[in-house]
């Protein structure tokens, strides 16, 4: 009979997640550093995954059944798990990057967006910004509510709570059927962490427990689709989405985010948490 993984880390595995962590943040920078009108997004995957191959690290994502490439990269009404190829980026896209890094049996998630200038669309770029900002924020209070939480469920409402105190009028969709999720051995582990209030307050919050917290936010409705690649998560109604992801340790010391250089203070600092390096 198959033993039940724990979803809880010894002080060691935490430790060993550091590195992971760590190469997933420089694999993203590599090709934040190449986005610009023009570029395509397989010249973004091919910098992640010369970043990831020369720290000694393997992309996740390629583990992942059938899947080829070391990013995903999301654009415009693309929300997650968009395939890198030849789309040349245009000015005012939107757009998402998520990556992966397994370093020595550990794993590393994390993604951003970004919004590409476009000053013949200025209200364009600034509805887009908007939601790339809302999101981020989202993303950090969730975090911040990771600090103080009893329960995970307490996630998803500081997630949904910042999203609606800080949409414009109309609100922001949040994607129900996409959620983030453990990490550890493996990228996708128990337990689900959803961006929006739930009825269930989930496993305790306590030393140990790690999670790649990831809202997914559109400007419109949040009903997807799956297009015909098979992967490509766009919504329906074509409005435009944003994608943010960290991966978080709680340990004895505090909460540490394993896929920011600074722990997460920067992120932190507005909600009033201050990180704690893991001992």
């Amino acid at each position: 009979m198959a033993l039940r993984r724990s979803i809880y880390k010894s002080p060691a595995q935490l430790r060993a997640m550091v590195e992971p962590g760590l190469i997933t943040a420089a694999a993203l920078d590599a090709a934040r550093s190449l986005i610009a009108p023009g570029v395509t997004t397989a010249e973004l995957d091919a910098a992640a995954s010369d970043l990831i191959i020369a720290r000694g690290a393997k992309s996740n994502f390629k583990m992942v059944r059938d899947y080829r490439h070391t990013i995903c990269a999301s654009v415009n009404q693309e929300v997650v798990h968009g395939i890198p190829g030849d789309r040349v980026l245009e000015p005012g896209d939107i757009l998402s990057v998520d990556a992966g890094a397994e370093y020595k049996g550990w794993n590393g998630d994390s993604a951003f967006s970004v919004v590409l200038p476009d000053p013949s669309r200025p209200a364009v770029v600034a509805e887009r910004e908007r939601l790339s900002d809302v999101t981020e924020g989202s993303l950090w209070a969730g975090i911040a509510a990771m600090a103080t939480a009893s329960h995970i469920g307490e996630i998803g409402t500081a997630v949904q709570g910042y999203i609606e105190a800080n949409a414009p009028d109309g609100g922001y969709g949040i994607l129900r059927e996409y959620v983030g999720h453990g990490i550890g051995r493996t990228m996708h582990e128990s337990p689900s962490v959803f961006n929006y209030r739930v009825a269930d307050p989930g496993p305790e919050v306590r030393p140990g427990l790690v999670l790649a917290i990831e809202p997914m936010v559109v400007i419109g409705d949040q009903a997807t689709f799956v297009e015909d690649d098979g992967w490509t998560v766009s919504t329906l109604d074509g409005s435009a989405g944003s994608h943010w992801e960290h991966s978080v340790a709680v340990h004895d010391g505090g909460i540490w985010v394993l896929t920011a250089p600074d722990g997460g203070a920067a992120g932190l600092a507005p909600f009033g948490v201050t990180p704690r390096e893991i001992a």
